[in-house]
């Protein structure tokens, strides 16, 4: 059994719709053995003793089979379908009151591990005037995971669209911290098919 590191909330934005996968879901991908959901619940729970909340479409949906067992609170975002802001609005409104700061996380980032999600927990310093700290592709990309300061919580009342919560990083203006993580991890999403299969190729040829 991995030891957390951390006790700070991690949200997993898990509420999209997969729209360019033409009909397959994204998430329910099979990837370390087991559907992507899950495995990003799964690395999620090992950093942290603190809540890990998933944000999910509206039930019924195959997702919530997926984390059955898996020690998370799943969050059902009515208006999941308005985009990335709604599940921001909805997650960053359930996070406990008493908390400095929460990880947010992409739930399609298939080759982030459980020691990327540490090392960005870890660099967290409530005392520090930063209130970003986010990780980065090895050359400096921007990309996840990111912890924010409860200091900025209150910024995603008000966001809509699908801007993915931009809006707070920059009122954030120069107090963000980036931490390299190895490759390009910190962004790697598959959004097609195609996506997938490239990918798997490379890794079976790996």
């Amino acid at each position: 059994m991995n030891t957390p590191v951390t006790d700070m909330p991690i949200l997993l934005l898990a509420a999209g719709q997969s729209s360019r996968m033409r009909g397959i879901d994204k998430l329910l991908q099979e990837v370390d053995g087991k559907p992507l959901i899950r495995r990003q619940a799964d690395i999620a729970r090992a950093v942290t003793s603190g809540p890990v909340i998933v944000a999910l479409p509206p039930e019924p949906h195959p997702r919530y089979d997926a984390l059955v067992g898996a020690n998370v609170e799943v969050l059902p975002v009515p208006m999941a379908a308005e985009g990335m802001n709604a599940s921001l609005r909805t997650g960053f409104a359930a996070l406990p009151a008493d908390v400095d700061a929460a990880m947010l996380l992409l739930c399609d980032l298939p080759e982030l591990t459980q020691a990327d999600l540490a090392r960005i927990a870890l660099a967290h310093d409530p005392n520090s005037d930063t209130l970003i700290w986010r990780g980065t592709t090895q050359d400096g990309k921007p990309g996840h995971p990111i912890v924010f300061s409860s200091k900025l919580f209150g910024e995603f009342s008000g966001l809509t669209g699908d801007g993915g919560g931009r809006e707070v990083v920059k009122a954030a203006g120069t107090h963000i911290a980036h931490i390299p993580l190895p490759g390009n991890r910190a962004r790697l999403d598959l959004d097609t098919p195609e996506d997938w299969a490239k990918w798997r190729a490379a890794h079976e040829n790996a």
